[in-house]
């Protein structure tokens, strides 16, 4: 077969595939017509197993290449029949009721829990997310979240990523054990100065105080002054609080121009995050759901199960609506061994109906499933 042949021929093979599969999903629905759900369940797991066994015994040199082909084609068929199941589910419900009853516009005014004190980034985003936020401070990132789940606030802002650290962690963690929602997200630009009384100069310096984050995101900095302990606090404007009550006149604090302003340090050195490109992305979340008008971004919590496969079964899933999907967080479960929960984040409105369905089909299954909003 000449070079020419052979790629006429996978147009064909690959046009052959095409029709195949649209012929399989087509007959799918039928061939579970008057079967509840449980027995389509069993009837489709019997078979996929067995299929699958069938191709593994064969010990072909592409056996493992045509595995994951139909099981990518299984997953994708178990979505195609369930496109309509989320119609008149609970959480469709959820998500109708919200559409209908959440505002046309987004406060301008609120209760708004933070974590940490005045000059807190968590403080600044605050204000600029809403135009007058009475902020109430919380002294860890839980007590946020359980402001907010007993209704003391309306919202509540936190951070959950940074552009050259990575992951809040902490955030992350919490979010399993709270009922919350996400209504939006906010990205700060934020640049790091290290702050001292008035008259102190670099030279003088022998501890730094902050946050473990803005440590992490001057850790070049850091490196490169290793004499000067480090001290971590719960926050960079307690940091910078700790400083200017302090008798000690060889402390610094990382942290922000604003603080610098507030408790009124001096400058000693600016920008000393790793990198001029440093955003803090914060969610603001709310207890009950809300989805304000052009909402676009959907987070989503889910464990899957102990099958190999399974991430990848899911993700083709998103990857059939043409879903982009903006962030995999995953985080291990506490009290368990090697269980693992996933934060997925994705580009998708809930006015589409396939989207809820898919939303509908996840909150389904057995493995442990959270919505977090869909929000601006």
């Amino acid at each position: 077969m000449t070079q020419k042949e052979s790629t006429k021929r996978i147009e064909e093979i690959d046009q052959q595939i095409a029709d195949l599969v649209e012929e399989r999903l087509g007959i799918s629905k039928i061939a579970d017509e008057n079967l509840t759900k449980s027995e389509i369940a069993l009837k489709c797991r019997r078979y996929e197993r067995d299929f699958l066994s069938s191709l593994a015994s064969k010990h072909k040199p592409y056996d493992n290449y045509e595995r994951v082909l139909f099981s990518t084609l299984f997953s994708l068929n178990h979505s195609y029949k369930n496109t309509d199941y989320g119609a008149n589910t609970e959480l469709a419900e959820k998500i109708a009721h919200a559409l209908e009853i959440t505002p046309k516009e987004f406060p301008q005014s609120a209760m708004v829990a933070c974590q940490g004190i005045e000059g807190a980034y968590s403080q600044i985003t605050a204000d600029k997310i809403f135009k007058s936020a009475n902020i109430m401070y919380f002294r860890t990132f839980d007590g946020v979240f359980q402001a907010v789940e007993s209704g003391l606030c309306s919202y509540g802002i936190l951070p959950i990523e940074n552009s050259s650290y990575g992951s809040v962690t902490q955030v992350y963690d919490l979010m399993l054990g709270h009922n919350f929602h996400i209504v939006k997200d906010y990205k700060l630009r934020i640049t790091h100065r290290l702050l001292a009384k008035p008259g102190t100069k670099f030279e003088d310096i022998k501890e730094v105080y902050s946050h473990s984050q803005a440590i992490g995101q001057c850790s070049r900095f850091l490196k490169e002054n290793s004499s000067i302990k480090v001290t971590i606090v719960e926050n960079t404007a307690v940091a910078a609080r700790t400083v200017a009550d302090s008798d000690r006149t060889d402390v610094a604090a990382i942290s922000s121009p604003d603080c610098a302003a507030l408790y009124g340090l001096e400058t000693v050195r600016s920008d000393i995050q790793n990198t001029d490109n440093n955003y803090t992305r914060f969610i603001c979340i709310s207890k009950d759901l809300q989805i304000f008008p052009g909402a676009s971004k959907t987070s989503i919590i889910m464990a899957l199960g102990h099958t190999p496969g399974a991430l990848a079964d899911t993700l083709a899933k998103f990857s059939s609506l043409g879903l982009n999907l903006t962030k995999i967080e995953s985080r291990p479960v506490a009290g368990s061994d090697f269980e693992f929960m996933f934060y997925l984040d994705f580009e998708a409105q809930v006015y589409s109906k396939e989207v809820v369905n898919l939303l509908c089909q996840l909150d389904s299954e057995p493995t442990e499933f959270a919505y977090l909003g869909t929000y601006i």
